[in-house]
């Protein structure tokens, strides 16, 4: 990949993808810009899908097959971007079905805004999230990847969940669309119309409640496959983990109420995460041990969560 490549890329990342571009910094220059390529490659197709008003589906839908075509090498790229990706994905020998996934699931943008059950959820990140922690876990050349990959997968689902749960605002005022499954709303009493109306209530709180819980076991899942990935690239890892996850305190300490405003991090609260992680990382290289120590999820799910965790509802 040729230097210009990759900092057109890396401009994206760092403009985009703060949060992640922070943990990107730590990773050994043979991923770092990998992941530059591989972020704006992501970025460029959600931007088709996410900054479309005014845009015919129609329009989307023809942009994201030319992506796909270019993505594919079954076209001339246009974008030095990717002219940077054809190369990945060849080098790290990525499977074209990942990219169909991934373009699959940004056409399913373009015409679903609403999803009923969490499975229906899932298939939608099978290639929105999944697809990207296959990808990554390529780029990083484990020496087992068949064990590393599903701790991948389920630790992307874990961050496009949380994107989901802090987005709520964003994306149902600028894109008519709510992740929240469905079925989980009308568990607690709450619906899409009063989302879409911002309206914020005790019951919305304890779906959130219950979505940031499923969520969490997510997150455990994903980095309890940390130790399967290359020495060099565990702590980048295992810091983007704790930064995603540190989304949860602050949603937390807001009531849950993502709907007045989006949780954010402050720099400094992101440069507090980093320096605990890389503190405790000194002494103890068991992602698992220090993951529990310095995120703001909990080490062992509560049977029971009181007023702090959710109204009181119990875990499924």
């Amino acid at each position: 990949m040729q230097q210009e490549h990759i900092d057109a890329s890396k401009a994206i990342q760092r403009r985009t993808g703060k949060t992640f571009y922070l943990a990107t910094r730590l990773l050994p220059e043979r991923v770092r810009n990998a992941t530059h390529v591989l972020y704006a490659f992501f970025r460029i197709a959600d931007e088709i899908v996410d900054d479309a008003a005014g845009v015919s589906s129609a329009r989307q839908r023809t942009e994201l097959e030319s992506l796909r075509a270019q993505a594919l090498g079954r076209a001339e790229p246009a974008d030095p971007v990717l002219e940077a990706f054809q190369e990945l994905r060849r080098r790290y020998d990525i499977p074209d079905r990942e990219v169909d996934a991934f373009i699959d699931a940004m056409e399913t943008d373009v015409a679903t805004g609403r999803y009923e059950t969490y499975d229906d959820l899932e298939a939608y990140m099978r290639g929105s999230a999944a697809a990207v922690g296959v990808m990554m876990t390529a780029i990083m050349e484990p020496d087992d990847p068949e064990t590393a990959l599903p701790h991948a997968i389920k630790l992307g689902e874990a961050f496009q969940m949380t994107n989901f749960l802090r987005d709520v605002r964003e994306d149902v005022l600028e894109r008519d669309r709510i992740y929240v499954p469905q079925e989980t709303l009308r568990a607690h009493g709450t619906s899409a119309k009063e989302i879409e109306d911002l309206e914020y209530s005790a019951s919305f709180r304890a779906a959130m409640a219950e979505e940031l819980r499923r969520t969490e076991r997510l997150y455990r899942e994903g980095v309890a496959g940390i130790r399967y990935l290359p020495e060099d690239c565990r702590l980048p890892v295992l810091l983007a983990a704790v930064l995603y996850a540190e989304h949860h305190a602050v949603i937390r300490a807001q009531g849950y109420d993502v709907l007045a405003s989006e949780p954010s991090l402050s720099t400094a609260r992101k440069l507090w995460c980093l320096g605990k992680t890389r503190w405790y990382w000194r002494w103890n290289r068991n992602p698992e041990a220090v993951f529990d120590r310095v995120s703001a999820i909990p080490a062992t799910e509560p049977e029971r969560h009181g007023p702090e965790h959710g109204e009181g509802v119990l875990t499924q």
